[in-house]
């Protein structure tokens, strides 16, 4: 044997002990309370790890136990990052071990996790005996909670959660199912992607009403209901405008007068015919595109919560970049919620306001997010859907809501109708906060 197979069969050893260790100690997905690692398998390069597992027969299924596994996957990686001893911790791919299920190996293996059941119901029942015996009543020792935090790639942008619990391994699933809805609704949303539903729906034109998902659907409808509160300061159409001033996949270009009135022309929100009840979509004329990015990433933080409430975590913030925050229950030794700011448009390191949020969203839309300067003006992304041009005048609207679907679309539709429109006509319900071009930063009087 080689040299470096006896290192990386160390490290395979290794790295079964601390994985063992891991799941007996910080995971608390009760699903994984049967799982024995028998075998680790160290790629030549060290850089992946097949891990053979078994379980007894008394627990979880065998899909229900990869699937545990898969979502711990990263908590487990993390975990074993700060105890081994080399420069690169493998990533982790969890397999069931059916070679070895009737060896004497095996065997062992379950009579030591027998062995670890048995120890803590003797623990159970002699603190239990202990309390009846004295008559003193033993109350459970609050542990701190453990703060957990980890970041994923997806639409475009990086999601960032942060959530307080019991036990690392039990956030870090809840939070890695997160992740996955987030992608989830990349596949539902994205325009840069062929096989999504929604380039499904803009492949159509104005062809036949086109059916579509219940929850495509129940959005868009929800999109239509802004552009009509909004007077058209919202618009999902507002694709065809994004593509001609070069937002869409550059940083932006002014268009030819004649390429941006055809763009205007498809437009508006009235071209979107959709029926509920089938449900179904269709154009109003061929050349009409839905553009998600006034609502994606809000939708997205939406669903990502309703993960996490699911999983019944009460404490967590979920940020999609700088543009949208949701914000559940406070962290620890701070009631009054999780704190935020709003930052300086014009200094990104100054900050405006300081917030506290809590079973609240914030969202923001800025003119220094997308633009591009020509001739001494400059020419930001957020488009007005009426004009044709990119709204002036403001430099930042800052929204808090209870969703962050209605604080995202409702960024945009202010952003482009202005603060005399908000103070006038903005939704009820909503704290909106103006900084201007001329003229400072201020909150628009609530129209409660």
């Amino acid at each position: 044997m080689t040299g470096r197979s006896t290192r990386a069969g160390k490290i395979a050893e290794q790295i079964q002990k601390d994985l063992s260790d891991i799941l007996a100690t910080e995971v608390t997905d009760p699903r994984l309370e049967s799982v024995t690692i028998t075998r680790v398998i160290i790629s030549g390069d060290r850089k992946n790890a097949k891990v053979l597992f078994v379980a007894s027969s008394d627990g979880a299924s065998e899909k229900e136990l990869s699937a545990g596994l898969r979502h711990a996957a990263g908590f487990l990686r993390a975990e074993l990052a700060q105890r081994l001893q080399t420069r690169v911790t493998p990533q982790l791919f969890f397999y069931v071990d059916r070679g070895q299920k009737s060896s004497e190996r095996i065997e062992k293996l379950f009579s030591r996790i027998k062995k670890r059941a048995k120890k803590r119901a003797l623990s159970a029942i002699l603190a239990l005996s202990f309390s009846l015996g004295t008559g003193v009543v033993l109350r459970a020792v609050k542990r701190p909670l453990e703060r957990y935090e980890a970041s994923f790639s997806s639409m475009g942008t990086l999601f960032t959660v942060v959530t307080y619990g019991e036990k690392k391994g039990f956030l870090a699933s809840a939070v890695q199912l997160a992740f996955e809805e987030s992608e989830r609704i990349d596949q539902l949303l994205s325009n840069y992607k062929p096989e999504s539903e929604l380039s499904r729906i803009n492949g159509n034109g104005a062809g036949r009403p086109l059916v579509i998902s219940r929850e495509m659907a129940e959005l868009l409808e929800k999109c239509l209901d802004y552009s009509r509160r909004s007077g058209g300061g919202f618009d999902v159409t507002v694709g065809p405008l994004m593509r001609v001033w070069g937002f869409y996949r550059g940083s932006g270009k002014l268009p030819s007068p004649r390429a941006l009135e055809q763009s205007r022309k498809l437009v508006g929100y009235q071209n979107l015919e959709l029926d509920l009840d089938r449900p179904s979509v269709r154009f109003g004329r061929s050349g009409v595109e839905l553009d998600p990015g006034g609502i994606g990433k809000g939708y997205a933080v939406d669903r990502m919560a309703a993960t996490l409430r699911r999983a019944r975590l009460g404490s967590f913030l979920i940020s999609a970049g700088t543009s949208s925050i949701y914000a559940s229950g406070h962290p620890p030794q701070e009631t009054r919620g999780w704190s935020v700011r709003i930052r300086d448009p014009k200094d990104s390191g100054s900050t405006v306001e300081n917030l506290y949020l809590k079973n609240q969203s914030l969202s923001t839309s800025g003119a220094y997010e997308k633009f591009f300067e020509l001739e001494g003006k400059t020419y930001s992304h957020i488009m007005d859907p009426r004009t044709g041009w990119p709204a002036s005048g403001v430099v930042s609207v800052s929204v808090l809501a209870g969703r962050t679907l209605d604080s995202e679309a409702w960024t945009t539709a202010l952003f482009v109708n202005g603060p005399e429109w908000a103070a006038a006509r903005g939704p009820a319900g909503l704290r909106i906060h103006f900084c201007l071009a001329v003229g400072g930063c201020a909150w628009v009087p609530s129209r409660d």
